[in-house]
């Protein structure tokens, strides 16, 4: 069977140069120009046919294609103004009979405004994307917080942030962004990407990171609440949480306090607690 064609590093450096794109630092924009990289991604993120997928930072396409070829809907989520303005006639140009199916939106994905994504009526089901290395864990945080109707996805970010949102607890780079993601989801590592496969080439390794939607910890805490005790609790990450909170507690004592009415060692750190541990030490504040 003959595939669809993609975009290769030939042609996307013929749309960037027709429409004076460059790509830019402040925008953490590196497209990719391997075909079989972005249906490999597709083909990880184990999308049904009839689900709509939210992709950030489409850039020029590269993706956008091949999720049309799998899915019935994607909504992407462009900051740039040329880059949204450029991929509807793209898809027009390469896939006419799909053109119906993709809605641009010219927005900042940090801050995502649900009422602002078409169709109406329909909600993503799915995040897959490449998304910008300097905003990569703000927007994928942003849209678990704000799209409770993404029910899984995959994402290719910097490795190192890959290794860090699905870090477990113990390991040495777990930290705030694998608490936070654990918070919605679980998370795993679902591959490396090497850096020949975009263009400009970055200067580190990208790996892909792919979730599953879950229900929240238990807790008579809010998110805010909760998220607020892990921030304290890693801002002082060698430290155990009964220094690391004391601010956040009001001291000290009162910190050791709320970890020991939470079940917890007030002399382990941080690094050692699951999303269900803050949980119960933010909810400890209540009682």
């Amino acid at each position: 069977m003959t595939l669809p064609p993609l975009l290769g590093a030939v042609r996307i450096r013929e749309l960037a140069a027709q429409a004076g794109v460059r790509p830019t630092k402040t925008l953490g924009q590196h497209f990719v120009v391997d075909a079989n990289t972005v249906r490999r991604i597709v083909r990880t993120a184990e999308l049904g046919p009839a689900e709509q997928v939210l992709e950030v930072g489409p850039g020029l396409g590269s993706l956008t294609l091949a999720l049309l070829d799998a899915v019935d809907t994607v909504v992407a989520v462009e900051i740039d103004p040329v880059l949204a303005d450029l991929l509807p006639s793209t898809v027009a140009e390469l896939r006419p009979d799909a053109a119906a199916r993709l809605y641009v939106v010219r927005a900042d994905a940090v801050r995502l405004d649900p009422a602002l994504l078409p169709p109406a009526g329909a909600e993503p089901t799915a995040l897959v994307a490449n998304l910008p290395y300097n905003v990569a864990v703000p927007v994928l945080l942003v849209a678990l917080e704000r799209l409770p109707s993404l029910r899984h996805g995959l994402v290719m970010v910097q490795a190192e942030v890959a290794d860090r949102l699905a870090a477990p607890p113990g390991d040495k780079v777990y930290g705030t962004p694998s608490v936070k993601a654990a918070w919605y989801a679980q998370v795993r590592r679902a591959g490396a990407v090497p850096r020949s496969v975009f263009w400009p080439v970055p200067h580190v390794d990208s790996g892909l990171v792919a979730f599953t939607r879950r229900p929240a910890p238990v807790t008579a805490a809010s998110r805010a609440e909760v998220f607020a005790c892990i921030d304290a609790a890693f801002a002082q990450r060698r430290k155990t949480l009964r220094a690391a909170l004391a601010g956040w507690a009001g001291s000290a004592g009162r910190a050791e306090a709320l970890v020991r009415s939470a079940g917890l060692d007030p002399s382990a750190r941080g690094e050692q607690l699951t999303v269900a541990d803050f949980a119960a030490i933010a909810a400890a504040v209540r009682d």
